[in-house]
C-alpha cells in the first residue's frame, strides 16, 4: 500500500454558536497538529435549528435541523467535513453522508445550573426548571413531581441568560458544553446517570463527511477514539432500533470497564409516569449487537406502544 498523502487544504463546516465553534476549533487544532502544512479553515453557518427558538425541537423536526445546512455545504463542495455534537447527529444518516470519526468523549453527564440551589433536592415545590430535552424532562418529572418543568431553547449562552434573568429557578444542561466553554463554575451539581441517564453520544464529537471520500477517512482516522466509538455505536444502535428522535424520551449510555462494555437505556412517558429500563454487557466489538439487544428488551417491556403513540403527531 502507498503512504497516505497529507491534505493541502481542509474546510470544516460548523454552526456559528460559541459551543459549535469551540468544537470546530478543537478539530481544527488537532488536524493542524497532524498535518502542519495543511490549511484548515472554518465555514461558519446558521442552521434552521438555530433559527427556530419559540418551539421545542420535538415539534419542529428534531435535531436533524442542526445538520442539514452543513450537509448541503458538503454536497456542493464548500466544505470537506462537518463537526457535530454527536448527540445531534441523526442515527439514520442517508447516502451520500457518513459518520466517519468519533472523537474521545468528554463528561457525558447532565448538570444542574442554578443561582439559588446546590441540588435538585433543595428546590421548593413549584420551582421552575428548564430543559430542552424530553429525555431529561421525563426523568426529572419521575423523580421530582413537585417541580414544574418548562421548555428551554437557545444556545448555551441564551439559556444561561434566561436563568440569570429569573425565568427559571434552575436549568439542566450537558456538563461537557459548560466545561468546554470555561463555564464549569456554573455547575452546581453533576447529575448521576441513575438520576438522568444521558442521550446517546452525549459528550462526544462526531465528524460527518461524504461517504465516498476515502481520502478523508484516512486523514481523519488518527482522531478517532476506539473506546468512545464502541460506546457510542452501542448507544446509537439503541436509538436506531427504537427509531429514536426528539419526540421520544429515550436515553442510552455505555461505559467500557475492565474490557467489557456496559450499556443501559430507557424509554419513558414524557410525564415520567412510566420509565422502562434495560441493560446488558458484553465485548466492545459487539457494540451494535448489544445495542440491538437492549432495544429489544425495552420493546418487550412495552416500549413499542409508547413509541407508536409519541410518533403519531409527527406523522399527521
Amino acid at each position: 500500500m502507498t503512504a497516505v498523502t497529507a491534505p493541502r487544504t481542509l474546510v470544516i463546516a460548523t454552526r456559528a454558536s460559541r459551543l459549535a465553534l469551540w468544537q470546530a476549533h478543537h478539530v481544527q487544532s488537532r488536524l493542524q497538529a497532524l498535518y502542519p502544512d495543511c490549511s484548515v479553515e472554518l465555514l461558519e453557518m446558521t442552521t434552521r435549528g438555530d433559527q427556530i427558538l419559540d418551539r421545542t425541537l420535538s415539534k419542529v423536526g428534531g435535531k436533524g435541523l442542526f445538520v442539514k445546512e452543513l450537509e448541503t455545504a458538503l454536497l456542493d463542495g464548500r466544505a470537506d467535513l462537518a463537526v457535530h455534537s454527536l448527540k445531534d447527529v441523526p442515527v439514520d444518516l442517508t447516502v451520500p453522508f457518513a459518520l466517519s470519526t468519533i472523537l474521545e468523549r468528554a463528561d457525558p453527564c447532565d448538570a444542574l445550573v442554578s443561582n439559588t440551589a446546590n441540588s435538585l433536592d433543595e428546590l421548593p415545590p413549584g420551582a421552575v426548571i428548564g430543559t430542552s430535552s424530553l429525555r431529561r424532562e421525563a426523568q426529572l418529572r419521575a423523580r421530582y413531581p413537585h417541580l414544574e418543568v418548562k421548555p428551554l431553547r437557545g444556545n448555551l449562552d441564551t439559556r444561561l441568560g434566561k436563568l440569570d434573568r429569573g425565568d427559571y429557578a434552575a436549568i439542566v444542561l450537558a456538563a461537557a458544553g459548560l466545561q468546554r466553554l470555561g463555564l464549569a463554575e456554573r455547575i452546581r451539581a453533576a447529575l448521576p446517570v441513575e438520576l438522568s441517564l444521558p442521550a446517546a453520544g452525549q459528550g462526544a464529537l462526531g465528524i460527518e463527511i461524504l461517504a465516498d471520500r476515502t481520502d478523508l477517512r484516512d486523514w481523519l482516522a488518527p482522531l478517532a477514539c476506539g473506546e468512545t466509538t464502541a460506546c457510542a455505536l452501542a448507544e446509537r444502535a439503541v436509538s436506531r432500533a427504537l427509531g429514536g428522535s426528539c419526540q421520544v424520551p429515550l436515553a442510552a449510555h455505555a461505559v467500557l470497564r475492565d474490557g467489557r462494555l456496559h450499556l443501559r437505556a430507557l424509554v419513558a412517558e414524557p410525564d415520567g409516569s412510566r420509565i422502562l429500563r434495560a441493560e446488558t454487557q458484553g465485548a466492545p466489538e459487539d457494540a451494535g449487537t448489544l445495542g440491538a439487544a437492549v432495544a429489544q428488551d425495552l420493546l418487550g417491556q412495552g416500549a413499542d406502544a409508547i413509541l407508536a403513540r409519541l410518533s403519531e403527531p409527527a406523522a399527521s
